[in-house]
This record gives C-alpha cells, structure tokens and sequence, in this order.
C-alpha cells in the first residue's frame, strides 16, 4: 500500500461528521465520491474502518486507531508547513507581529515609519492570536517560532516568568475602567477615595510586580477599597466589569478596548512598562528591527521613547 495514496483529510471528515452526506458538504465533493474514496481505503489497508448502521457511522478499533495517528499526521504536517513559512518570511526579512485586543499592534505601527527609516529592507506582518490563558503564556514563552514580537509589559517579574525578553518604550500610568453608566463616568479624573466601598477588580498577585506594588499601597493605605482578584486580561473580564458596574485597574491605551467602557486617570503615581516582548535568543532581522527601534526611541524628534 502506498500511503502517498491515503487520502487522510477525507477519511478524519468522515469519522468527525459521522456521516457521508456531512462530510462530502464540508470536502466539496459529492457523497458518491467520498464513499469510493472510502470503499478503496478500506480495500487496500485490508481493514474495516467504519460501521455503517441506519443511525449513521461509527468507527471500528481498527478505525479509532488510524483516526488517532491520521489527525497526528495531519496536525504534523500543518505544523510543518508553517515553520516553512516561517523560515521563508525570516528570509524575506519580516518582522511577524502578534496582535490582540489586550495586546495591540498600534503602538508599534505608529513608530513604524520612524522604524523604517534604519531599516528599509524589514517589513512587517500582523499575526492575530485569541488572549486565552494558555494561549497568551505559551506565545510568550516561544516568542520567534510563528510570532517574532508582542506589545506588551516589559515587567520583571512577568518576562521572568514567561522566559522573554523586553524593550521599553513608554511607561503608561494606570488608570481605571467604568462602564459608562457607572456613577464615576462623568468624572475626568478619579481620586483613590472615589474608589472606598467599591469593588476594584486587579489581576492577581504575583503576575507582574508593578501591579503587586499598586496593590501593596492600596492594600496598606486605603483597606477601604475592596479588591477583587482575577486571572486574566481578555475581553472577557471587559464584559464583567461592565456588567457588574465594578471597576477596573487597565492602561491608559486599552481605552478601546470595550465600547461601553470609559478608562479614567487616577490621582496615583503608578505606571506600567509598556514596550516590546521577544525571545532571549532574537533572530538576526529581529536584532535589527530591535536596533532601529532603540535609535526611534532615543531621538527626541521621535515622540515615542522611555517617560
């Protein structure tokens, strides 16, 4: 049996529609066509993969164990064909930069100009990523193998943590986010004692020090606020404050990130690190793409650089 002549894709549609007719809509094939391809896979492996009842398909053991190395084989070469890519957009000296809500590109785009400058060769490509929890620490952590750099907190603890390095390029204060019919919305900047008797919602302790420091002094000097903990920054956590009229800790530049949400400055002197998340061991177009940004932020024409 040749296995160049297996076709997989056909056959794991199959066992996860659980019917010909599904799976020939998803393969764009007719239902006659997909069970020939089937019929023949079955004849030349020698084995029965399916269990054809009135009810629809159901795999056989011998079935569920080509199933399980098929979708291996499948993700393997998916896999495969983007450390392809990736190594060809490394040669063609681009930039790949992962983009979310919670972690925006714009900074970096704004500079981009600026960027180019010293070194025209580089171009860049937006990744997009979903802000889960897993997904968010395992980028971090292989930073350089389909994402080269984030926007993000270029905070001690957190890069320690996520094995990255970072480049700061402005400290942001931080601020808090109402909805906009909380009672403090119509305020232009809040007081730590608007906060007293209110739930502030603050990310945990110990993932990164600077909000560790902000919760230090609230925890100390106002016991008046009532701090809430959470795991993550996503949109979701947005939508929870927003509908329970809590308030939460943010930066200044998520102010986009919920509609019906208002980020107001607080009468406090602590800030967040916000810059350029990469790995340890940058690739050489990284290198230069990281020295052009340093000389953009060391110019004083630039706008951006360290606060």
């Amino acid at each position: 049996m040749n296995i160049n002549n297996i076709n997989f894709t056909s056959f794991i549609r199959v066992a996860e529609a659980g019917s010909f007719n599904k799976a020939a809509e998803d393969l764009y094939i007719t239902s006659t066509a997909l069970i020939k391809q089937i019929n023949l896979l079955e004849n030349d492996l020698g084995v029965r993969l399916f269990e054809r009842t009135h009810r629809g398909l159901t795999l056989t053991k011998a079935g569920e164990s080509l199933y399980k190395d098929a979708k291996y084989i499948t993700d393997y070469c998916r896999e495969a064909i983007e450390r392809a890519r990736s190594a060809e957009l490394a040669q063609d000296q681009v930039i790949r930069i992962g983009t979310s809500p919670i972690m925006p590109a714009q900074m970096l785009m704004d500079l981009w100009p600026k960027i180019h400058e010293h070194c025209a060769d580089v171009s860049f490509k937006l990744v997009p990523f979903e802000n889960t929890s897993d997904n968010a620490r395992e980028i971090l952590k292989n930073l350089g193998q389909n994402i080269d750099v984030v926007t993000g907190f270029v905070d001690e603890l957190l890069m320690s943590q996520r094995n990255c390095q970072g480049l700061l390029i402005e400290n942001e204060p931080l601020c808090c986010a109402v909805s906009i019919y909380h009672p403090l919305a119509s305020k232009e900047k809040l007081t730590v004692q608007d906060l007293y008797g209110k739930d502030l919602m603050m990310i945990h302790r110990g993932w990164c020090r600077h909000m560790d420091d902000l919760r230090n002094d609230l925890t100390e000097h106002h016991p008046q606020i009532n701090l809430v903990n959470f795991d993550l920054y996503d949109v979701g956590v947005f939508n929870r404050c927003e509908e329970n009229k809590d308030i939460l800790v943010v930066i200044k530049s998520w102010s986009m990130v919920h509609p019906l949400m208002r980020v107001i400055p607080v009468e406090w002197d602590h800030v967040m690190p916000v810059g350029i998340l990469y790995s340890p061991q940058p690739t050489e177009v990284v290198r230069r793409f990281l020295s052009a940004l340093e000389t953009v932020l060391a110019s004083p024409a630039s706008g951006g650089g360290p606060l």
